[in-house]
C-alpha cells in the first residue's frame, strides 16, 4: 500500500492513499463508481455500433446458406489451459452461442452444429455422463422463452441415433423439437449420438422396411401383381425399386441442404482430424464438393 505523509502540528501522520482519495473525490464531487460505469456503457455502445458496421459491410457480400461447425478440441483446450475437467465443454458451449448468434444476424438460414459422436461413447463413464449432464442443461436453457433460439427464431432439430441418449437428455431433446417447431426463420440441426456412417445405414434400413411395407401392401389388396418376386423386372417393377430419392429423405440431415462451409474449432494438426470430418455429413459434403465442381467447369464462380 502507498503511503503519504502529512505535517500537522509538527508531527508527521501516515495516511493511506485510499483515503486521500476519498477525500479528494468527496470535495470535487465525483463519484467514480459512476464514472466508470458510463466509460463501460460507452465502450459498448462502440463495440455494438463497430460491429454493426462490420456486419453491413460484410452483408453486401454472398452469404452461406448453411454453416456446419464440428465442435471439436474442447477436451486439449482444457488440458492445455489446465482448467478443471469439463470446464472446455462449457466454454466451447459459450463460443458457440456468440458465434450462433453472429450466424443470424447475417442471415443464415441453417446451422449445423457436430455436438457429440457415437464414437463418444467410448469414454470414460464418467466423462460421458459429464457431457450428457452438460447438454441436458443447455437443452433446458434452450426452453427458457428469452434463449437465443426463440430471439431469432430458430427451430432446433436434433439429428442423429436419438435412442442411444439417456432418457433425461432424449425426453428434453424432444420437448425443445417441439417447443420450437413453428419458429420459421431459421434451422438449428444438434447432431449427437452421430456418425456419417451410422446415419447412412439408418436411412437405407428406413428406405428397405418403407418399401417392403409398400409391396407387402401392394401383395395384400392384390394390385401388387406379385412385385414381391425378383425375377424379370417390369415396368412396374422397377417403380418400387429402392431409389437414391428414397434414401435421402430418411437420413437425419434431410432437413438442411447440403453445407457451404464445415468449421472445425480445434487447432490445425490435433491428431483425428481426417476421422472426424470423414464420418460427418459425408453425402452432404461429397454432393456439394460435386456440384462446385461441376460448376467450375461450366465456368461459373465458386463463391464458397
Amino acid at each position: 500500500m502507498c503511503y503519504a505523509l502529512l505535517f500537522k502540528d509538527t508531527h508527521f501522520h501516515q495516511v493511506s492513499s485510499r483515503s486521500i482519495l476519498t477525500d479528494f473525490k468527496s470535495l470535487l464531487g465525483f463519484d467514480m463508481e459512476r464514472i466508470r460505469e458510463r466509460v463501460i456503457q460507452i465502450y459498448g455502445n462502440l463495440v455494438s455500433l463497430l460491429q454493426k458496421c462490420i456486419f453491413c459491410i460484410l452483408s453486401v457480400g454472398p452469404i452461406p446458406n448453411h454453416i456446419a461447425f464440428i465442435m471439436d478440441g474442447n477436451r486439449r483446450f482444457t488440458k492445455k489451459c489446465k482448467l478443471m475437467e469439463g470446464a472446455g465443454h462449457k466454454i466451447g458451449f459459450s463460443a458457440l452461442m456468440s458465434m450462433l448468434k453472429y450466424c443470424y444476424e447475417f442471415g443464415v438460414r441453417y446451422v449445423t452444429v457436430y455436438a457429440f459422436s457415437i464414437e463418444n461413447f467410448k469414454r470414460s463413464p464418467e466423462e460421458v455422463q459429464s457431457l450428457m449432464d452438460l447438454m441436458l442443461e443447455k437443452i433446458e436453457e434452450i426452453l427458457k422463452e428469452q434463449s437465443i433460439v426463440n430471439r431469432y427464431g430458430v427451430r432446433v432439430i436434433f439429428s442423429g441415433n436419438l435412442k442411444l441418449l439417456s432418457e433425461p437428455v432424449r425426453l428434453a431433446a424432444e420437448r425443445a423439437m417441439l417447443a420450437t417447431a413453428k419458429n420459421s426463420k431459421a434451422v438449428l440441426s444438434i447432431c449427437v449420438a452421430y456418425t456419417s456412417t451410422n446415419e447412412i445405414m439408418h436411412a437405407v434400413q428406413e428406405s428397405c422396411e418403407e418399401k417392403w411395407d409398400e409391396i407387402t401392401l401392394l401383395n395384400s389388396s392384390g394390385a401388387g401383381y406379385g412385385l414381391i418376386s425378383l425375377g424379370g423386372y417390369e415396368q412396374d417393377e422397377m417403380d418400387h425399386l429402392i431409389k437414391l430419392t428414397d434414401i435421402e429423405k430418411h437420413m437425419y440431415m434431410a432437413a438442411a441442404p447440403d453445407p457451404d462451409i464445415i468449421i472445425r474449432t480445434s487447432e490445425d494438426g490435433d491428431s483425428g482430424i481426417d476421422d472426424r470430418e470423414n464420418n460427418f455429413m459425408t453425402v452432404g459434403v461429397l454432393r456439394a464438393v460435386a456440384d462446385d465442381e461441376a460448376e467450375e467447369e461450366d465456368g461459373g464462380n465458386v463463391e464458397f
